[in-house]
């Protein structure tokens, strides 16, 4: 059959009252307009009850309420948090009460050596590949090796034993170390290690072993972590592919174990939204029985501005 040309006619188009239709966006949800002197509590008021706007608010209430029932707090951190300079912000929640157990990879443990020895970290890829130099410094690679392999070997975890080694050995910069503070206020802290992705696997001091007991007990330690957030939050901070799997598998291993976690809040925070932290952190461990968000943001600002936040609502007068 042909068409023909013909004009669809619009006169007796059927129409309805604006107000009588169910919007999604309604005044009451609008921004306000910061007003002078009510400090970042009113910055947080003022922003609108819509998107990532209230998702934020829902994020600052569930670890304030997670911290008023003592429930656990659980940070996923990924190298980026600490490279971008935010130890002294995670620190400050450490000791208030708001961290109560961390996990990080092979890459974070090595940015906040780094930083407790030298005070810098985070050297420049493109101009040392080329001349046969990353990853090559020294204390990186056979002190760090070292304290890993003498504390596993002493039944530790790598976390612990990194953490031991900085409290033990006072670097200089040791007061903005997650380690020596996860010591220091015997917070656990967990590393999760990928073989032949770190700079210190390719010191002639690596023990393959030593990394595999490590990290397994670590592995352990954080499924014990994670079996205590019914009425938690985990947090997975900067890290693509190797928390958040390994954050399902923890999920797993608890229910396997008959705990629900049945009210469980997780939160990821990124500059952008990679796959598996959405699918393995924020809707498969809650799509039954919990909430998840996604924040989209730099570390360096969002980080700081949730610290905050939670530091207002809980001392707030």
């Amino acid at each position: 059959m042909k068409l023909p040309y013909k004009e669809f006619g619009f006169d007796e188009v059927r129409t309805y009252p604006l107000k009588s239709r169910r919007s999604k966006t309604r005044l009451d949800d609008f921004a306000r307009p910061y007003q002078r002197g009510t400090g970042l509590v009113g910055f947080v008021d003022a922003l609108p009850k819509l998107l990532a706007g209230a998702d934020f608010r829902r994020v600052v209430d569930a670890l304030v309420r997670a911290h008023a029932v003592d429930a656990g707090i659980v940070w996923g951190l990924g190298a980026h948090v600490i490279k971008t300079g935010l130890s002294p912000v995670v620190i400050d929640l450490m000791e208030r009460g708001f961290v109560s157990a961390v996990a990080t990879n092979g890459a974070g443990m090595i940015h906040d050596f780094e930083v407790a020895l030298a005070g810098a970290t985070s050297e420049d890829v493109d101009e040392s590949l080329s001349t046969g130099r990353f990853g090559m410094a020294e204390e990186t690679g056979r002190v760090l090796n070292q304290a890993i392999n003498d504390g596993v070997k002493t039944g530790l975890g790598i976390g612990q034993a990194v953490g031991r080694f900085l409290h033990e050995s006072t670097p200089e910069h040791m007061n903005v170390s997650i380690f020596a503070a996860a010591h220091r206020l015997n917070v656990p802290v967990t590393v999760h290690v990928a073989i032949g992705t770190d700079v210190i696997h390719m010191h002639p001091q690596v023990s393959g072993s030593e990394l595999g007991v490590g990290s397994l007990r670590d592995f352990r330690y954080f499924v014990s972590s994670v079996a205590q957030l019914g009425r938690g939050v985990y947090l997975n901070c900067g890290s693509a592919v190797l928390l958040p799997e390994v954050f399902l598998k923890a999920v797993a291993l608890v229910r396997n174990r008959g705990v629900e976690l049945r009210e469980l809040t997780t939160i990821n925070l990124d500059f952008i939204r990679h796959y598996r932290p959405q699918t393995n952190v924020v809707k498969r461990p809650t799509s039954s029985t919990g909430r998840g968000f996604s924040l989209v943001g730099h570390h360096e600002l969002l980080i700081p501005l949730l610290a905050a936040a939670l530091i207002e609502r809980v001392e707030e007068p």
